[in-house]
C-alpha cells in the first residue's frame, strides 16, 4: 500500500490538489494499492476559491515507498511565498532522505525549495512564476515551459491541469503505462502528455487578441486541422474576404492561416511520435500527404 500525502497550504488551489487526487483515487479503483492522506499546519484549511478544507494535523508514518504532494496556490509572490513553518519543511526533508518520492504542483515547488530540495536540481512550475523560482532558488535550474520534470525522486509540474500529467506518470511509473491510460481515459483526459511539452499548447499561444473573425476561423482550424481548408471556406467562416482575412491573421498573429494550420498539425504529430508514432504514420494522422512536409515543419523547428 502506497500512501499519497497532499500538504495543504492556506490558499490551495482546488485543481492543483484535485487533479493528483483523482488520478490517484482511480488507479486504486482498478486495483492499485493507494491510500491517500490530507495534512496540513492547521485543520481548517481555506482553499483560494472559497471551498473550506478540513486536513489533518497529525502527519501519518511514512516510508521510502510513500509519495508527499504540495499542491499549489495562488501567486508565490515575496508576499505569499513562505506557506510552511520551519517543522513542516523538516518533514519534507526527511521523507526525502528517508528515500521517499516529492512532489509538487505550481507554486509547491516554492515549498520544495524552501526545503532546500531543489538545490543541484532540475525543477519547473507554472510559466508565471518561473522567473521568480530561479531568482529566489538560484542553485535550482528550472527547466522553462515544460509540464514536469523529474529529478530523481524530486518530481516537479507546471501547474493546475499539468498535476494530473505528473500523477498519471508516477502512476505508469510504479504501474506501467496501461493502468496510466486506464487512468486517463477514466478521467477523460484527452491524452497522456509527456513532461517536456509545452505548457502553452499552439492553440492557446495564439489566442491572446480580440478580433471576433479571427477567432471564428481559429475555431474551424483548431477544429478540422488536419483537413484541407481552402482559404475561401475559411474567409467565409470568418464573415470575411480572403484578402481581408489574410490581412488579420498577419497583423494578429504574424502568420497565415495555413501556417497557423500547420503550427497545429506539426504539435500535434510531435505529440504521436513522442508516444512511439512513426513519422510516416504521425503525418498521416494530422493530414499531410506523406512524412516530407511534417520533415521540413520538424526541422525548421528544430
Amino acid at each position: 500500500m502506497t500512501t499519497v500525502v497532499f500538504l495543504l497550504a492556506p490558499g490551495v488551489h482546488l485543481l492543483d490538489l484535485a487533479g493528483p487526487a483523482q488520478t490517484f483515487s482511480s488507479a486504486a479503483d482498478f486495483g492499485a494499492e493507494y491510500r491517500l492522506a490530507y495534512v496540513g499546519e492547521q485543520e481548517d484549511v481555506a482553499a483560494n476559491q472559497g471551498l473550506p478544507l478540513r486536513a489533518g494535523v497529525e502527519w501519518p508514518s511514512l516510508t521510502a515507498d510513500d509519495l508527499l504532494v504540495v499542491p499549489g496556490w495562488k501567486a508565490a509572490s515575496a508576499y505569499n511565498r513562505h506557506k510552511f513553518g520551519a517543522q513542516t519543511l523538516e518533514r519534507l526533508r526527511d521523507h526525502h532522505r528517508r528515500g521517499g518520492t516529492v512532489a509538487s504542483v505550481c507554486a509547491g515547488a516554492f515549498a520544495l525549495g524552501e526545503a532546500g530540495l531543489l538545490d543541484g536540481r532540475r525543477c519547473t512550475t507554472h510559466h508565471d512564476l518561473q522567473d521568480e523560482l530561479a531568482a529566489v532558488y538560484g542553485r535550482a535550474s528550472v527547466v522553462r515551459d515544460v509540464l514536469y520534470v523529474v529529478d530523481g525522486r524530486v518530481v516537479t509540474s507546471a501547474g493546475i491541469a499539468s498535476g494530473i500529467d505528473l500523477a498519471l506518470h508516477l502512476v505508469a511509473q510504479r504501474h506501467g503505462p496501461a493502468l496510466a491510460a486506464r487512468v486517463a481515459r477514466e478521467m477523460v483526459v484527452y491524452a497522456r502528455r509527456n513532461g517536456d511539452e509545452r505548457q502553452e499548447s499552439a492553440m492557446l499561444r495564439h489566442r491572446a487578441h480580440v478580433n471576433d473573425a479571427v477567432h471564428r476561423v481559429q475555431d474551424v482550424i483548431d477544429t478540422r486541422y488536419a483537413d484541407r481548408l481552402p482559404l475561401a471556406e475559411l474567409a467565409a467562416s470568418g464573415g470575411v474576404s480572403e484578402r481581408t482575412l489574410t490581412r488579420l491573421f498577419d497583423r494578429v498573429l504574424g502568420l497565415t492561416p495555413l501556417r497557423y494550420q500547420q503550427l497545429l498539425r506539426l504539435e500535434r504529430a510531435e505529440h504521436l511520435i513522442g508516444h512511439g508514432a512513426t513519422v510516416e504514420a504521425a503525418a498521416r494522422a494530422v493530414g499531410f500527404e506523406d512524412a516530407r512536409m511534417l520533415r521540413r515543419l520538424r526541422s525548421r523547428a528544430a
